[in-house]
C-alpha cells in the first residue's frame, strides 16, 4: 500500500513537471496548462490508462492545491479596476467611452438573469433537480483563463479589456459568495447562512491587524533570510479561514477565496506575489488539476443518453449565456469586438469544478453530471479563446502610447517632457496661473495646460488622474505629497513625487510612489562621480544610455535570452525580479513582471520596448 502510494504520487508529480514541457516543445501554448493538465490526468487515470491510485497522499495534496487555487483566485481580483471613470478617451468610432463598472454589473446582471432562465429550462428538461446549482456553474466565469488572454492580446489596460476583466471578477466574486450559502443551506440539511457573517467579520478584524502590522519596521527586518515573516503571515491567513468556514459549515474554499482578498486589499509587494505564485502553480496546483482529470471517467459519461445530450446543451447554454448580455457593447463597440468578447466570456473552469465537486459529495448530483459538468468547462477553455483570438480586431491590441501628466511647468519637468520619446509617451504639462511661464514662447514646444489650482476636484474637471503616469512636481512638496497619494487612491499605477523632508519620503515609500528628491539626487551623482564616472559617463551620453523595460507581455515569458528572437542590437545589463539583481546570461529566462536595464542604438530600444513593455 505504501508503495503503490508513492508510486501514484511520483507519477502525478512527473505529469505536472512534463505537461509545461511538452506544450512548448510542441508549440501548443494557444492551450491553457490547467486544461492540458486536466487532459494529461484523463491519459493516467480512470480515462486512459488507470495508472494513478487514489490515497491519502494524493487526496490531501490535491485539496490543499484546490484550497490554494481558490486563495490565487481571490488574489487575482485587482480592486483598483472598481475604481470609475478613470478613461475619458475617445474610442476610433468617435464615441466617449463608457463607465467600465457600470457597463461591467449591467452586463453581468444580464448574465445572471439568463442563466436563472436556462437553469430553469434544465430543470424543466430533467436534466438537473437543483436550479440554483445549474445558475451558478452557468453564469460562472474563469478569471485563470481570461486574464492570461487578456495580457497575451495586450488589451489588458484598454477600456475594453477593462470591461471583460471585470465582467469576470465580478462574475467570480459573486459566484463564489453564492456557492458558499448554496453549499451551507443544502448540506446535511443546515441553513445556518448567517453564520457566513461570522467568517466575514473574522476576515474584516484580520484586514485591520495585517492594515496595522504591515507597514512596521520590524516586519521587514523579520522578512529576510530565514523567518519569511510575510509568507508565514499569508499561510496562517488561508488556514484560519478555513478552519472558521469548515467551523461554522461553509465551504472551506471560500475561506481560502477570503484569505486571497484579504491579501490583494492590503496590496503585497510584487515579490510576495510572485512566491506565492510559484508555490501554488509550482506545486499544489498541478497536482489538484491531474487529480481532476484522474478521477474523470469520459466513458461511463457516454452510457448514458440524457449526459451524452447534456454536453452540447450546457455548452450552447453557456454560450447564449454570455453573448446575447455582451450585446450591450454595441453601444460604443463593433459587432467583431463584442462578440470576441462574449467568447472570452465563456470560458468557465476552477468555479465549476468547485460547483460540481460540492454538488457531487452532497448528492446534488451524480459522478456521472459532475464528470460532464468538468468536461464542459475543459472545452470552453480550450475553444473559446481560440475564438476571441480569431474576432477581436488587430488594430485595438496595437501598442498605445502612454500619457504622462507632469503638474507644475518648471526647470525639472519641461526638459524631461523633451527627452522622452513622442513615439512612446504622450506628455502634458498643467500649471497654475501664478507660473511665470512664457506660454506664447513654449506652447509649440510644450503640450501646457493652465488650470486655475492644484486642488483635487480642479485636477479631477481637467482629467488630470486619466493618465498611466502622474508626476506631482509643483513647488510645493505638501501639496505634491497629496496629489500622490490622491492619484494612488484614483489607481494610477506610476506616481512620482517630489519630496525632501524625510516623513514626507517615508510616506511616499509606504503607499510604493516613486521620490524626486534634488538632495538625494545630488549626493547619489556626485557619489558616482567619485566612484564610477564611467557609469555617469553612459547615462549620460545618448548613444549608450541606459535604459529600462518592463517585461509585461506574456509571449516571451520563460523564454531564454539565448532563444529570445529579438536580434536588435541590444546589450542586457541588469535585470531586476522583485528585490533581487540578476546578471543575465544566457541561459537566463525572462519572466512577466522583470524589469529589464539594457543599452543599445535608440530605435532598437524603442522596438523592444513596443514588443515587451505593452500588455
Amino acid at each position: 500500500m505504501h508503495g503503490a502510494s508513492v508510486t501514484s504520487l511520483v507519477i502525478v508529480i512527473l505529469v505536472a513537471f512534463l505537461t509545461p514541457i511538452l506544450l512548448h516543445r510542441f508549440k501548443l501554448n494557444i492551450i491553457p496548462v490547467v486544461v492540458a493538465e486536466i487532459v494529461m490526468g484523463l491519459i493516467i487515470g480512470k480515462s486512459g490508462f488507470n495508472l494513478v491510485e487514489q490515497d491519502m497522499w494524493l487526496e490531501t495534496l490535491s485539496l490543499l492545491g484546490f484550497i490554494f487555487l481558490m486563495f490565487l483566485s481571490g488574489l487575482e481580483i485587482d480592486f483598483s479596476a472598481f475604481v470609475s471613470g478613470r478613461k475619458k478617451e475617445k474610442l476610433p468610432s468617435g464615441k466617449t467611452v463608457p463607465n467600465s463598472f457600470i457597463v461591467a454589473t449591467v452586463i453581468f446582471l444580464g448574465i445572471f438573469a439568463l442563466s436563472f432562465l436556462l437553469s430553469y429550462a434544465f430543470t424543466v428538461a430533467g436534466f438537473i433537480e437543483n436550479m440554483f446549482l445549474m445558475t451558478l456553474i452557468i453564469s460562472t466565469i474563469s478569471l485563470g483563463v481570461v486574464v492570461p488572454t487578456l495580457k497575451d492580446a495586450k488589451i489588458m489596460k484598454t477600456n475594453i479589456g477593462q470591461i471583460i476583466l471585470l465582467i469576470a471578477v465580478i462574475a467570480d466574486l459573486v459566484t463564489m459568495i453564492l456557492l458558499a450559502v448554496f453549499a451551507s443551506i443544502y448540506d446535511s440539511g443546515n441553513s445556518n447562512t448567517w453564520l457566513l457573517l461570522i467568517l466575514f467579520a473574522a476576515g474584516v478584524a484580520l484586514y485591520f491587524i495585517g492594515k496595522t502590522f504591515q507597514n512596521r519596521s520590524f516586519i521587514d527586518t523579520l522578512s529576510k533570510g530565514t523567518i519569511q515573516i510575510g509568507t508565514r503571515a499569508v499561510f496562517t491567513l488561508i488556514i484560519v479561514l478555513v478552519a472558521i468556514s469548515e467551523t461554522i459549515g461553509a465551504e472551506n474554499i471560500l475561506g481560502a477565496f477570503l484569505a486571497g482578498v484579504l491579501v490583494s486589499l492590503l496590496s503585497p509587494n510584487k515579490e510576495m506575489v510572485q512566491k506565492l505564485d510559484s508555490f501554488g502553480y509550482g506545486f499544489l496546483i498541478p497536482i489538484f488539476f491531474v487529480m481532476v482529470g484522474v478521477k474523470l471517467n469520459i466513458w461511463s459519461l457516454f452510457k448514458d443518453p440524457k449526459i451524452i445530450l447534456l454536453i452540447p446543451l450546457l455548452f450552447l447554454s453557456l454560450l447564449i449565456s454570455k453573448i446575447i448580455p455582451i450585446l450591450y457593447l454595441r453601444r460604443w463597440y463593433d459587432m467583431k469586438t463584442t462578440l470576441a468578447a462574449g467568447f472570452l466570456l465563456t470560458s468557465t473552469l476552477s468555479l465549476v469544478i468547485a460547483s460540481a465537486t460540492i454538488g457531487e459529495r452532497i448528492g446534488i448530483i451524480t459522478s456521472e453530471m459532475s464528470g460532464a459538468l468538468i468536461l464542459v468547462a475543459v472545452i470552453t477553455s480550450i475553444v473559446t479563446p481560440i475564438f476571441f483570438r480569431k474576432l477581436f480586431p488587430k488594430q485595438l491590441t496595437r501598442a498605445q502610447k502612454q500619457k504622462v501628466i507632469f503638474l507644475g511647468a518648471n526647470q525639472m519637468t519641461l526638459p524631461v517632457t523633451r527627452e522622452l520619446n513622442s513615439d512612446l509617451y504622450e506628455t502634458t504639462i498643467y500649471y497654475v496661473k501664478q507660473e511665470s511661464i512664457d506660454k506664447k514662447a513654449d506652447e509649440s514646444l510644450f503640450n501646457l495646460q493652465e488650470i486655475n489650482d492644484f486642488a483635487f476636484d480642479t485636477l479631477k474637471e481637467n482629467n488630470v488622474f486619466d493618465a498611466h503616469i502622474i508626476v506631482a512636481a509643483t513647488g510645493d512638496e505638501n501639496k505634491n505629497a497629496e496629489i500622490a497619494l490622491h492619484a494612488r487612491e484614483y489607481g494610477i499605477e506610476r506616481v512620482i513625487a517630489s519630496v525632501t523632508s524625510p516623513d514626507l519620503i517615508e510616506t511616499m515609500k509606504e503607499n510604493q510612489i516613486d521620490i524626486v528628491s534634488v538632495l538625494l539626487s545630488t549626493k547619489t551623482i556626485v557619489r558616482a562621480l567619485v566612484e564610477a564616472p564611467s557609469i555617469m559617463r553612459m547615462l549620460t551620453n545618448a548613444e549608450n544610455m541606459l535604459y529600462q523595460i518592463n517585461m509585461n507581455n506574456s509571449k516571451y515569458n520563460k523564454i531564454s535570452l539565448r532563444q529570445f528572437p529579438f536580434t536588435g542590437d541590444i546589450i542586457f545589463v541588469r535585470i531586476f525580479r522583485g528585490k533581487d539583481s540578476i546578471v543575465p546570461h544566457g541561459d537566463t529566462e525572462l519572466m512577466v513582471g522583470d524589469r529589464l536595464i539594457v543599452t543599445g542604438q535608440v530605435e532598437y530600444v524603442n522596438e523592444l520596448k513596443e514588443e515587451l513593455q505593452y500588455s
